[in-house]
């Protein structure tokens, strides 16, 4: 039976070969692929804590680290290009994002529910917003701006156009209608309400008030 005996000197090579076949890299790297590096291997070297995620104990806690960990330890995984606003590096290539941001190293900014009505969603002081037209509001831009105002009760659903409740019409909900029509000069204040001029009286101003 053959005896195989490692040497240091072996050791180092298998190691060399090693860096070769599956890119390995020293602990700090940031570039996308493993560069080996020369360095003195110590077979009875012992790394306390130990060396992670595939890293390689060469000296007294010092680590040779797998392509795409980093650290001390190897502890850290490593994203090339780097995870952008925020985005977590949860292994060698996969970015965790922050809420409001996506893609694979979180450079997209996300809106949640989107924006409507022609919003765009871009950052703001690190959180992702809808930036809206002119004439539209509210986190997703899904309020319209009625700059007459709607009042009596009316709602603004469209720029500038109000619906109005019953008994109301006009651009800003502010005529009212009287189904029967005022008489003798009398004004439809509130719905289906007339105010006479003083000498008439009734529901539509239609009677005279008597002289005494």
């Amino acid at each position: 039976m053959m005896d195989f005996t490692f040497t240091p000197h072996i050791m180092w090579l298998l190691l060399l070969a090693l860096a070769a076949l599956v890119g390995i890299s020293l602990g700090g790297s940031d570039g996308p692929r493993g560069v080996a590096l020369p360095f003195v291997f110590d077979p009875k070297a012992t790394c306390d804590p130990p060396c992670k995620h595939a890293g390689i104990c060469i000296r007294n806690n010092t680590c040779f680290c797998s392509r795409g960990y980093e650290g001390e330890t190897c502890q850290f995984a490593n994203c090339y290009p780097k995870c952008k606003n925020g985005g977590e590096c949860l292994r060698p290539g996969k970015c965790r994002c922050p809420s409001g941001f996506g893609g694979k190293f979180c450079h997209r900014v996300v809106c949640d529910a989107g924006c409507w009505n022609g919003g765009e969603c871009t950052a703001v002081n690190g959180e992702a917003k809808c930036i809206c037209p002119s004439s539209w509001t509210g986190s997703r831009c899904q309020d319209a701006i009625c700059p007459q105002g709607c009042k009596n009760g009316g709602i603004c659903v469209a720029p500038g156009i109000c619906s109005c409740p019953d008994g109301w019409i006009g651009g800003a909900c502010h005529t009212a209608v009287c189904k029967k029509p005022c008489v003798n000069g009398g004004k439809c204040v509130s719905p289906n309400t007339c105010r006479c001029r003083g000498l008439f009286t009734g529901p539509q101003c239609e009677e005279r008030k008597k002289l005494y």
